[in-house]
Formats: structure tokens, sequence, C-alpha cells
């Protein structure tokens, strides 16, 4: 399977099953278009007959082509064939080894965020935050299940997880005494809306938590439409010199800005152009996920806005990175050359068997968008994953099993989608979040665009 595309002066070819990108002129284009299907001889006529008005291209410079197209089908970087079909992922997964925990360490929040899929942090539930006694037993599960894992995940997640920040402290403290002895390394993310960040925040993230993701909208009047207090204040001029400071001072530690954009703010790129100029360099913006009637809701008349605004974004990243001002954004990390292995490219996150949520009340979920769903409860934190069969299900929800994937370009890319976003949109796990799917693949030709805008820049130099 090939994918062909044009953006922003680029003909692009990707073979889909090897991976191999290649950046070729328009007659190549055309050529790779209908060979496979068509053959040499019918298309080099084809080709002669489009070409006619240009006498650069003969007979002979066509054949010329046809044998470099035959030796990328040859080496396998052209048309090549599907190598993990009829793979069980699900199979990969017997040992049902965890290496990564989201704690949800506060089911309550300062901010009353209209949009929040967890219902303003109380997930449809009553408001609680999370014990030491509880944090401290899923850190030690965590641990008991993670197999021969050295490097284990925990996120501190909420509602606003600094509004238990003594017990986040104490349970890094913790993680941190048991390492050496029991040959583990934690990393931690800590999810903020930055309300309570405060020097005493900034020192301790700066020392002990690996990467802090920062909840900002961006421009003002985007972030306080719905980023408010329960008085109705809006939070951005309280959150953003926070904020910069803590950006500032995170030195070579990681951290991202994460957005949401909605039907309100389809020019998404402005905010994120803001946060740019606000000094934060490492950026995420997120499409909502809410029903379909909610006015928030992105719409199918959003998608051409959308898509441009993703070129938009491509764009403007290409000529910083040129001018030595370079902006990462998440959805846009591509690595041609050593991306994640065939079994990360199949079968996703891991959510529901190698990584779990935690309840303050010790409940074991598949991951946080799921958490409140009871039909979703998987056991525990003292007596396990109690519901087999469930976690069954999610080993085997993959883009192997996923419906509609077979055909799509982007498949090893996506994993397969979220598992969360397809239950949401469709009732079902194994389902597809269609609108998902769009934004993604577009930014994925975005992203390899990117890297042949790069790739040819570094030519260039030699």
């Amino acid at each position: 399977m090939i994918h062909q595309y044009k953006l922003n002066g680029y003909n692009i070819v990707l073979d889909v099953n090897s991976g191999s990108v290649h950046i070729v002129d328009d007659v190549a284009y055309d050529m790779i278009a209908m060979y496979e299907s068509a053959g040499a001889d019918a298309t080099v006529a084809a080709m002669l007959e489009k070409y006619k008005d240009r006498p650069d291209v003969t007979e002979a410079e066509l054949y010329d082509c046809v044998e470099d197209i035959e030796a990328l089908k040859k080496a396998g970087k052209l048309y090549s064939s599907d190598l993990y079909e009829g793979i069980d992922v699900g199979r990969l997964k017997e040992k049902n080894e965890i290496k990564a925990l989201c704690l949800h360490v506060a089911h309550t929040c300062n901010l009353n965020c209209e949009y929040c899929f967890a219902s303003q942090g109380k997930y449809h539930g009553e408001r609680a935050l999370m014990s030491y006694e509880v944090g401290k037993r899923a850190l030690d599960f965590l641990v008991e299940n993670s197999g021969n894992h050295v490097n284990l995940e925990v996120d501190f997640f909420g509602g606003e997880p600094l509004m238990n920040f003594d017990v986040v402290k104490k349970l890094v403290a913790y993680a941190r005494s048991i390492e050496k002895e029991k040959n583990k390394n934690f990393r931690f993310t800590l999810t903020t809306n930055g309300v309570l960040v405060d020097d005493d925040v900034i020192d301790f993230a700066n020392r002990e938590i690996n990467n802090v993701v920062m909840s900002i909208d961006g421009r003002r009047e985007v972030h306080d439409r719905f980023r408010r207090d329960y008085a109705g204040n809006g939070s951005y001029d309280k959150i953003i010199p926070k904020f910069q400071k803590f950006a500032r001072e995170r030195g070579d530690r990681e951290y991202y800005v994460r957005g949401t954009y909605t039907h309100y703010n389809t020019d998404f790129t402005n905010d994120l152009f803001h946060l740019a100029d606000l000094g934060f360099s490492k950026l995420s913006m997120e499409p909502v996920v809410c029903a379909p009637d909610d006015p928030c809701a992105l719409t199918e008349d959003d998608l051409p806005t959308l898509y441009e605004q993703y070129e938009i974004l491509a764009k403007e990243m290409i000529k910083r990175e040129r001018d030595g001002k370079p902006l990462t954004f998440y959805h846009y990390m591509l690595d041609l050359s050593h991306g994640p292995c065939i079994y990360k490219r199949l079968s996703g996150c891991g959510s529901g068997v190698e990584y779990l949520a935690v309840t303050p009340w010790g409940d074991l979920y598949p991951c946080h968008q799921f958490v409140g769903d009871e039909k979703y409860l998987m056991g525990n934190i003292w007596d396990g994953v109690t519901n087999t069969e469930l976690r069954d299900r999610f080993k085997r929800c993959n883009v192997l099993s996923r419906r509609g994937c077979d055909d799509c370009w982007g498949k090893l890319y996506c994993s397969g989608g979220c598992a969360a976003n397809a239950y949401h949109a469709t009732g079902d796990i194994l389902g597809t979040y269609e609108y998902g799917c769009k934004l993604f693949l577009k930014r994925m030709e975005c992203a390899i665009m990117m890297q042949a805008a790069m790739y040819e820049d570094a030519k260039s130099e030699e």
C-alpha cells in the first residue's frame, strides 16, 4: 500500500508497510501512482502523452525512472507487502505486566471548565482526595505487577492534583526510597491547571517530576471562555505568569503546554502562536471530544478549517526552525528512522493492560477516560485485576482488530487510535472514531512533510 499527497511544494510518496518516505518530482509521482497496476509500458506511454509539452520528459528518461521504481520495489521500499497481517497482538501481552499508572490523587478541582470530560474533576461521582495509604499501596501494586520492567511511569492526575500536593510529595519520596531495593526507576508526570502553582511546587517539580503538563487553552478570551473558577472568573491572568516562570526554570526537564480547541476556536494556530510568543516552546493542542450536540463539539463543516490550520502550523514551524527558533508540537513528533517498534505500532498505548488508572479509593480502570463508568471497573489495588475478561478485550484492542483500519495508510502511526475515544463515539472500544481519524491523518501528512523539508534543508547544506 502506498499513500501519495502534495503539500507545501513537496510531492510525497509513503510506502505504508515499510515506512519509507520518498520525495519525488511530478513525473515520478504520477508514474508511481499507476505503475503497480498498469505496468511499465502502459505507464511510460501515459506519461509521454501527459507530458508531451515537456521536451525533457523522454522515453529513455521514463524507462530510467521505471528502473528506479523496480529497484525500490525489490528493496522493499515501494509497494511492500503487509508483513504483520494475522499477527495476534493480544498474545504479545500474555504476561499481564503493568508499567504505568495514572494516579487520580484528586477527584476535585478549583476550576469549573464546562467541557471537562471528568465532570469538573468528580468523574460523575463524589469529590475525594487520595490518601497516602492508598497511593502507597498503588505504587506497591505497580512494582509487584511490573515483572522485569525497570522503568515505571506514574502520572499525578485529577481533577487538580495540586489540591493534594502533600500526598504527591510523600508518594514521590516513598517511590524514591524503594527504587534501589526493587531495581525500579520511577518517572513522574504532573498535570496541572496552574492555579496553585507556587515556588514550592516549581522547586519540587524541577527536582522530582520528569514531565509537567501545563493546561492553557491559548489567548485570554479563548482560555477564559471555559477555564473559569466557580465564581465565574477566568484563570488566564492568574496562571500565565506562574507557568512562564515554571517553564523558564524547568531547564532540560520536559514540559508541555497543553490546550483544548473547540468549535469556538477552530483558528487554534493563533492560540499556539500566542503561547509561543509568551515563551513556551513545547506545545500541544487537542481537539475537544464531547457529545455531538454540545455547543463545543467540532463539526464536519469545521474540518476544512482545521486541515488548513494544521498546514499553517507545519509551515510556520519549518520557518521558525530555519530561523533558529524551533517549536515542538506534540502531534508532529515523528521519527521516521528510529520510531516505535512494531509491537508498539500495532498495540498502541496499552490501556487496560500495561497502563491503568487508580481512583482515590484504589479502584482500577483501563485509563483516566473510563473512570466512573462502572462497566469498565477492572478491580482494585489490593485484589488486582479481577475483571480478566475486560482485560482480555483490551489486549485485543489494536490496529489489527479494529474495524476499518485494514486499508488505512496511517494504521502504523496511530496503532488503531484511542480506545476511549472509540468507545465514547461508537459505544465500542473496537469502534472507529472517524472524526478523530480524519484529524490524525492530516496531522501525520503535515508531520511527514516537515521531515521532508528538514531532509531537503540538510541536503542543501552538504
